[in-house]
């Protein structure tokens, strides 16, 4: 089993822990970093067949804290021929357990977003700086919390060629910031999300159109909140629920989107 290891050039970031093949072209790597005091733990996965620099993504996860979701896209990522960094926006260990939890530390970031958005940022650095990442070329995706935080992130006028939404929250504090946003905006909701409701969707489609943001919004019918895990269950009922044509149609809309914004061979496959 072949091991990998990185050295990361930051102040204060610091740290590699592992190095773990998941297949024979696709390495992925622990990466403990810091935001201040506070140590966080991401994710790397990149194909080690493919030579040369290449677009780096950045995958923030969900309100339960980076998990084997989140991971699982990382890879998927690097199998598209990117370098995928699964950021952690809560801190090293702290990984909730039930959705009270989470509800509590989604809650810490959701009520100061200049924290959350300096978090996002310190995730993106890691990335950026990794030896295979063209750093001029990246994007940042993410679902449900983490959807919120990468709209966060582009409002922050962070230096990325795009973000992508995942059923993720549309409000903001500072909608005039949209006037900051340097990239090109995906948003992919399920037309019946009962916790994205349509007032908010208004609202952001309102923000976007008022900073003449490039933007794009598309809705699938029949899909509720989080209709891209297969973990969230198979009642829509429950507001939550899988949605197998949701998430096969938003997948391709990502790889469309970065075909788009990076215009180069990885994002045809």
């Amino acid at each position: 089993m072949k091991q990998l290891l990185f050295s990361l050039a930051l102040t204060p970031i610091f740290a590699i822990i592992t190095a773990i093949p998941v297949k024979a072209e696709i390495r992925t790597s622990v990466i403990e970093y810091k935001h201040g005091d506070t140590i966080l733990e991401g994710y790397l996965a990149f194909d080690d067949e493919i030579k040369g620099p290449r677009p780096g993504v950045m995958v923030v996860h969900a309100w339960k804290g980076l998990g084997k979701y989140e991971k699982r896209r990382a890879r998927e990522l690097a199998k598209l021929g990117y370098v995928a960094f699964a950021a952690d926006i809560y801190g090293k260990g702290i990984r909730p357990q039930n959705n009270q939890e989470a509800a509590k530390q989604a809650t810490i970031y959701r009520s100061n977003r200049k924290l959350m958005r300096e978090r996002a940022l310190a995730g993106l650095r890691v990335l950026k700086r990794q030896r295979l990442v063209n750093f001029q070329k990246t994007a940042a995706i993410g679902y449900c919390f983490g959807g919120g935080v990468v709209l966060e992130l582009a409002r922050s006028g962070a230096r990325v060629d795009g973000v992508v939404s995942f059923h993720g929250n549309l409000d903001t504090p500072n909608p005039q910031d949209a006037s900051r946003i340097r990239g090109k905006v995906l948003v992919l909701q399920g037309a019946s999300d009962p916790l994205v409701p349509i007032a908010q969707v208004d609202g952001f489609i309102q923000e976007m159109d008022a900073a003449r943001v490039d933007y794009q919004l598309v809705m699938y019918g029949n899909a509720v909140h989080s209709f891209s895990n297969p973990n969230a269950g198979d009642d829509p009922s429950t507001g939550v629920a899988y949605n197998a044509k949701a998430d096969r149609r938003s997948w391709q809309d990502l790889k469309t989107f970065f075909a788009e914004i990076f215009k180069n061979r990885f994002a045809s496959k």
